[in-house]
């Protein structure tokens, strides 16, 4: 659900001022050198009266010099704004179910999905996401998160990742219904091989929207390309024990496998099957297979 992001190494672009020399042939070295002589003091003086930046030619006969002026235009500026060390992405999906932690919330239905993260090269990062969702009258029908936090290379080949999520449900309509709760979360990174592993954890405290009651998550994902194909392969198998626990226990597993195909650098076509531990719910905890259709920018 949630993107980490390299922002772009921060520079400094500085414009100036180049001379180009053009020498023509001459028959008589010393007449030459009277001429450059002529030249640099024409040249120095011009300096030193601070002409104005425009291309000026200096026409001596036998050899001309250009001083060219390099001001900082439009398209310079833009690049200097990009360079600054921010960068912005975006994304948008449709999913033929939207399946969180191996529960359902679109009511086994189809999903708009989107969200535009903001990175700076340090790390730091902001972000928002949205889905809509099934969630009747106290949740409504849209679910918009957003979050901050940092991630980086701790060390060769390991990544970290953590940050503070917000869950909010904007359009439930039952007053006096608290919604919306916080969850911090963190996760590491790194190569097993040919297979990128990730370990996670999340945990939402004691909050109103809980029935004043938490919730501990933890989970790992594994990640593997085919060679020389476009087709990568996944996997996931999360733990919760909580308020969010899909077994009478408040203890639950879920997992999942799944194939996506990179269509274009953009473009990707995703297949998955999902289940979870507990009672089997049409359109809600049950198993299934499910399709995504994604588009980064």
């Amino acid at each position: 659900m949630l993107t980490s992001i390299r922002g772009l190494t921060a520079a400094t672009l500085f414009a100036g001022t180049a001379f180009v020399a053009t020498p023509a042939l001459a028959a008589d070295d010393n007449a030459v050198e009277g001429d450059i002589l002529n030249v640099e003091m024409a040249a120095a003086e011009l300096v030193a009266a601070d002409a104005p930046a425009a291309d000026v030619a200096l026409d001596t006969g036998a050899i001309t010099m250009t001083r060219v002026a390099q001001p900082v235009e439009a398209e310079v500026a833009s690049q200097m704004g990009g360079e600054s060390g921010f960068e912005i992405s975006g994304n948008v999906a449709l999913v033929t179910d939207y399946r969180f932690r191996g529960v359902s919330f679109s009511d086994g239905d189809f999903a708009l999905q989107g969200g535009i993260d903001v990175a700076h090269s340090s790390g730091f990062y902001v972000g928002t996401w949205a889905s809509s969702i099934s969630g009747g009258s106290p949740y409504g029908e849209l679910e918009l998160d957003v979050y901050g936090g940092w991630s980086g290379d701790i060390s060769e080949g390991i990544s970290f990742d953590i940050g503070l999520l917000y869950y909010i449900y904007p359009t439930g309509d039952v007053p006096g219904f608290d919604s919306d709760y916080f969850e911090p979360y963190a996760s590491i990174s790194g190569d097993l091989g040919p297979v990128n592993a990730t370990l996670g954890v999340a945990y939402a405290w004691d909050q109103a929207s809980l029935g004043s009651q938490d919730n501990f998550y933890i989970y790992t994902d594994f990640e593997t390309a085919i060679p020389n194909t476009p087709i990568s392969l996944t996997a996931h198998l999360g733990y919760t024990d909580g308020v969010f626990a899909t077994k009478a226990s408040g203890k639950s597993f879920d997992w999942g496998v799944g194939a996506s195909w990179a269509v274009t650098d953009s473009l990707s076509l995703g297949f998955n099957y999902v289940d979870t531990e507990g009672p089997s719910f049409e359109d809600f905890t049950d198993a299934g297979f499910f399709f995504t259709l994604g588009y980064s920018m």
